[in-house]
């Protein structure tokens, strides 16, 4: 029987210059984004466990914080200063549109520092660069939950019960405030690069949301100083999604619902909240398209 002979193989080659260049993939855009959910839920999970560490009490803060705030409101405000007694439940009416303020400030102030905060990772990791104002406004939304919670079980103390019309304005008012907070975070992320002030202008800034908004004021009290130019304080996103939290759970902690909102929630508020729903989107696409165009400058000027 004859053997058999073993093929000849030839020197192999280690010169990389031999072997031919292939076109890097996208790696940009939200949509790229949503596509790598797993390495989104990698940088949620890394901001929220960066954020408890080496505390005792843990992801019990989110509980405490939004509580304290909710106590120091109802005290202060509504009994040592008697603000507003014609308001009733006066701190679930502020409760409600702190909610929306502290959601779209931590998006904004957080997701502005994001890409300078991780510029280890931009320079390092081929991945869409909008992922980290993304993940600040999913981490900011974590939050949102034990307060939500708190503000249920307050409102069922006073005998709340939900709604089909008062949950899906809760739905639309956090859809709202999460649009906006994301298009000005994703601008604002890319410009603090170039600039580093922006950061600590924007911190400003964001104090002066909560007295836009209907939140430590009733809405009757705009109608009442502007008449009919109250109007286009509806303009105002934010003011409208903290009407439509104020819709789904102080209305319905009142004695009174239907009085409560006929008087206090404008009759024009969900056809102004799509408008301004529409008009966040479109500015969600305008920031991705600033993005994009400052995108490759991002890395050599971190």
């Amino acid at each position: 029987m004859s053997e058999r002979t073993a093929p000849k193989v030839g020197p192999v080659s280690h010169d990389l210059t031999t072997v031919p260049l292939s076109p890097p993939s996208s790696t940009t855009g939200l949509l790229e984004v949503f596509r790598r959910r797993y390495l989104l839920r990698l940088l949620v999970r890394r901001e929220i466990s960066a954020r408890y560490q080496g505390s005792v009490l843990g992801m019990l803060w989110s509980y405490v914080n939004p509580l304290s705030q909710f106590l120091i409101y109802y005290f202060v405000i509504g009994q040592i200063m008697g603000l507003h007694k014609d308001v009733q439940n006066f701190a679930i009416h502020i409760f409600c549109g702190l909610i929306i303020v502290h959601f779209f400030n931590e998006t904004v102030n957080a997701g502005t520092r994001s890409i300078v905060r991780n510029k280890s990772l931009v320079q390092k990791m081929a991945l869409p660069r909008e992922m980290f104002p993304v993940a600040s406004m999913m981490v900011s939304a974590f939050h949102v939950g034990p307060q939500l919670l708190i503000l249920t079980v307050a409102c069922v103390a006073l005998g709340w019960t939900p709604d089909p019309v008062g949950m899906a304005a809760v739905v639309l008012a956090l859809v709202l405030a999460m649009a906006m907070g994301t298009a000005i975070a994703l601008l604002l992320s890319a410009a603090n690069v170039f600039m580093r002030d922006i950061s600590s202008a924007v911190n400003i800034l964001t104090n002066l949301v909560r007295f836009g908004v209907p939140m430590i004021y009733p809405f009757t009290m705009v109608e009442e100083r502007f008449g009919s130019a109250a109007q286009f304080y509806l303009w105002n996103p934010l003011a409208d999604a903290v009407l439509l939290m104020q819709r789904g759970f102080w209305v319905g902690s009142t004695d009174h619902p239907a009085v409560t909102e006929a008087t206090n929630i404008p009759d024009n508020l969900y056809w102004m909240s799509f408008i301004c729903l529409g008009a966040s989107l479109i500015l969600l696409g305008i920031a991705q398209l600033v993005f994009s165009r400052l995108e490759n400058k991002i890395p050599e000027r971190l």
